[in-house]
């Protein structure tokens, strides 16, 4: 199977939980991992610009990794998952929680 078929289908799922659990609009909380790399930080940061989003980062014990929270309020599992897509289209080496 392919990794876009793999990624589809695990979005689709998402979607559907995300539809069973939770009355929307509602917050939602994403995370994300990435090499301690200021301009990648940034990247993830703009995406959420202008949204009301409250970003928090933590950086791993050694230094190497960082972790990006991002919570605000979405309208509903599409865009949630459109945003989910465009970070891992726009920062490389990103890992979603």
């Amino acid at each position: 199977m392919e990794a876009s078929q793999k990624s589809e289908e695990f979005y689709n799922k998402l979607r559907g939980q995300l539809y069973e659990t939770t009355s929307w609009p509602a917050e939602y909380l994403y995370k994300f991992i990435v090499k301690s790399d200021i301009k990648k930080i940034a990247k993830i940061e703009a995406i959420f610009n202008n949204m009301g989003a409250v970003i928090n980062t933590v950086e791993s014990k050694n230094g190497k990794y960082t972790s990006v929270s991002v919570n605000l309020l979405m309208r509903d599992p599409n865009s949630v998952i459109e945003k989910y897509k465009e970070v891992a289209e726009k920062v490389e080496g990103v890992i979603s929680l």
